[in-house]
């Protein structure tokens, strides 16, 4: 495969995220910053008029480049197979409306060559209803947005209240919130603010296209929920967050 330009690069980081609501809003999942970019990568990749999924083939020095890794470091081989067979394992739970969850999974099948560098991904046929064709309640944002962040917290935040930005507010039980971050392990409010929201927010608002300010409420003595406001970015200031995007992945 030739290799593609800086141009064609920074074309693809322009390249539209899709998502129905369903997947971002009732969905919880394990998916490491590496796992995450992948597979927004690959739904980057699908066509507004695709009614199936097709086979995504790229190269590793492409997704290096991509994401703004360093393409000579020795490891990127072993580092992005290890990655894409978690993806094989995991699965991502979506909430129904009767209380029950359905599991879905997010890879059908992966062909990775070592000595060509070429990578051939199919995203599962389950996903097809949250991804293809979709007419309504569904949120849009391009890749760029999630290139420079360096904590998977980030990304998923920003997924969870990008879907939320008409409304300018929500707010969110502070459990189910840790729920649907992968949080859960952070028993103690004090350490969820330092590890999950303040590290997230300093990257959402620097690198995406809105603003986020929160806030705690309490219920009697005890702090539960997480009031968040979210905002669109101006044209210049969505235009800053893209370099600011450029400058930080392609000076590592």
């Amino acid at each position: 495969m030739p290799a593609k330009s800086r141009t064609d690069i920074n074309k693809e980081r322009g390249h539209l995220v899709v998502k129905r609501n369903d997947l971002i809003q009732k969905s919880r999942h394990q998916l490491s910053l590496q796992e995450q970019k992948i597979m927004l990568y690959l739904i980057s990749r699908i066509k507004p008029d695709d009614a199936n999924f097709m086979e995504q083939v790229f190269t590793i020095q492409e997704f290096c480049r991509f994401c703004g890794m360093d393409e000579t470091n020795g490891k990127n081989y072993s580092d992005i197979k290890d990655a894409i067979g978690k993806l094989l394992s995991r699965f991502i739970w979506v909430k129904q409306d009767d209380g029950s969850e359905t599991s879905l999974r997010w890879i059908d099948k992966a062909t990775i060559n070592k000595f060509s560098g070429i990578i051939r991904l199919k995203l599962d046929e389950g996903l097809k209803p949250f991804l293809l064709l979709l007419t309504d309640h569904y949120t849009i944002c391009e890749i760029r947005h999630i290139l420079a962040m360096t904590s998977k917290y980030s990304i998923r935040l920003y997924e969870l209240l990008r879907s939320y930005v008409y409304k300018g507010h929500v707010t969110f039980d502070i459990a189910e919130l840790k729920r649907l971050l992968d949080a859960e392990n952070y028993k103690l409010n004090g350490h969820f603010k330092v590890e999950v929201l303040d590290t997230a927010l300093p990257e959402i608002n620097k690198y995406t296209d809105i603003t986020i300010t929160y806030s705690f409420r309490k219920e009697g003595r005890r702090y539960s929920h997480v009031c968040f406001d979210v905002g669109r970015k101006e044209t210049f200031d969505r235009f800053v967050a893209g370099h600011d995007v450029n400058q930080a992945i392609d000076s590592r």
